[in-house]
């Protein structure tokens, strides 16, 4: 038996380019679809943002190298300056010197044995919001899985600390400021006109900046454990027994929204889409979640037996992936496909883009959760929602395990019928997540 010859990655450019502009244009108006045409290209592939060069890298090899290899390939340049410059040094865009130590820091905090005590949060917010549902309600899915995990995000911080009023404002104030963190790093002069959505974005990140710092202090000052997230930040040391600044953790805590909140809620969501035109795979799941969860909310001791749930969020995430583009710098002269990139080159890894090659998954586009129950080798090198290497998602247990709960007791107690006037497309955000999804409830 011969082995399959290596081919060389290719190199390529991407037509369309606007003048001055680019490729930027494409970005805003139809993400997803420039994203798809790439990989006919080339390997790695040449945009245009503006008048810059970015490069696109739509091999799992290359993507591999890139986010392993964090000295080469750091979260530095423009866009991440920007993207500091709104949510702060965090763990999702501090470069590797700090994120090496924020991520010893806290990894503590997220060990396994704390992950039953944040699925207990997660089924009281879960049970709260389908209180609120009744037969025959519409609802904007988009806005409810948001509002939900931003919920249980801020309930796994800050425990009881939180009244309703106080995190009906952060959600609205995080809700503002993801909606207009991406156009911002992708066309940042966007950012410096006077329009009432730059007046609303930066009064948002105000309010969130100043409840945060209070809510910090009031910890600090009472000393008391009180078993949450936020206690466990504050506990935590690193070699030198020294722990995470004010400010420190105020960027953290906004990273943890993001992950805890706006990339759960957009798993489910995409998993609702996903099920709703899929009318057998939707019966299996009611099917398995009426047998497991008996009438109940779904909770810590169902999580095992919610096989085909479970497998309906890793396909969801394999299809549309929350973080679906991020952005690398070129610390040093590096060779990627033949191509000797210099320093400061951007260039930019898309989950989307590897999880829908057809040399990694047979029929790509196709909406398959039984492909996991026996994953081919090679997807432990393309499957990556979570990132790779030292930068993997911190947080990526509390994700899945909330993502599962949530769609298995919505199944289990609900159909959702989306409204046929209203196509289900992807918002240019920070996370890929639809602009809407209204759905019409009846109770099963």
């Amino acid at each position: 038996m011969q082995d399959t010859p290596v081919t060389a990655p290719r190199f390529g450019k991407a037509p369309g380019a606007w003048p001055l502009l680019g490729h930027v244009m494409a970005l805003q108006r139809r993400p997803l679809a420039l994203l798809d045409s790439l990989p006919a290209h080339g390997d790695l592939v040449e945009i245009r943002l503006g008048p810059r060069p970015a490069y696109v890298v739509c091999h799992p090899d290359l993507a591999r190298q890139v986010l392993t290899d964090l000295r080469g390939f750091d979260r530095t340049g423009l866009v991440y300056d920007r993207v500091r410059t709104a949510m702060g040094n965090g763990l999702a865009s501090a470069a590797h010197q700090d994120h090496r130590r924020q991520r010893l820091v806290m990894q503590p905090a997220f060990r396994r044995e704390h992950l039953r005590g944040y699925v207990a949060v997660m089924r009281q917010e879960i049970t709260a919001t389908m209180q609120n549902w009744h037969d025959g309600d519409q609802i904007d899915l988009v806005d409810e899985m948001f509002t939900l995990t931003t919920t249980i995000a801020l309930r796994a911080l800050f425990s009881s600390q939180l009244d309703p009023a106080q995190a009906e404002r952060l959600r609205r104030a995080f809700d503002t400021f993801l909606r207009g963190i991406y156009t911002r790093a992708v066309l940042p002069l966007a950012g410096r006109l006077p329009t009432p959505g730059n007046r609303r974005y930066h009064r948002a990140v105000a309010t969130w900046r100043a409840q945060v710092s209070e809510l910090i202090e009031s910890y600090r000052q009472s000393g008391a454990d009180r078993g949450d997230l936020m206690s466990r930040l504050l506990a935590a040391r690193d070699d030198d027994d020294h722990g995470l600044s004010d400010t420190e953790l105020a960027d953290q805590i906004a990273v943890l929204m993001l992950a805890g909140g706006e990339t759960t809620s957009a798993a489910v969501t995409w998993s609702w889409h996903l099920l709703t035109t899929h009318p057998e795979i939707l019966q299996a799941v009611q099917a398995e979640t009426d047998a497991v969860l008996g009438g109940d909310i779904a909770a810590w001791d169902h999580l095992p037996r919610l096989d085909l749930t479970a497998r309906v969020v890793r396909e969801a995430l394999r299809l549309y992936p929350p973080a679906w583009v991020l952005p690398r710098t070129c610390t040093r002269p590096a060779s990627l496909a033949g191509r000797t990139l210099p320093p400061g080159t951007m260039v930019v890894f898309s989950p989307y883009i590897l999880h829908r090659r057809a040399d990694q998954y047979p029929q790509p586009t196709r909406f398959d959760p039984a492909r996991w129950l026996t994953p081919a080798p090679e997807h432990r090198t393309s499957y990556l929602p979570f990132g790779a290497g030292a930068t993997r998602c911190i947080g990526e247990e509390f994700g899945l395990a909330e993502a599962t709960l949530i769609l298995a007791t919505t199944a289990a107690r609900w159909t959702l019928s989306p409204d046929p006037r209203t196509p289900v497309s992807p918002a240019a955000r920070a996370v890929l997540v639809p602009r809407a999804f209204p759905v019409h409830l009846s109770a099963r």
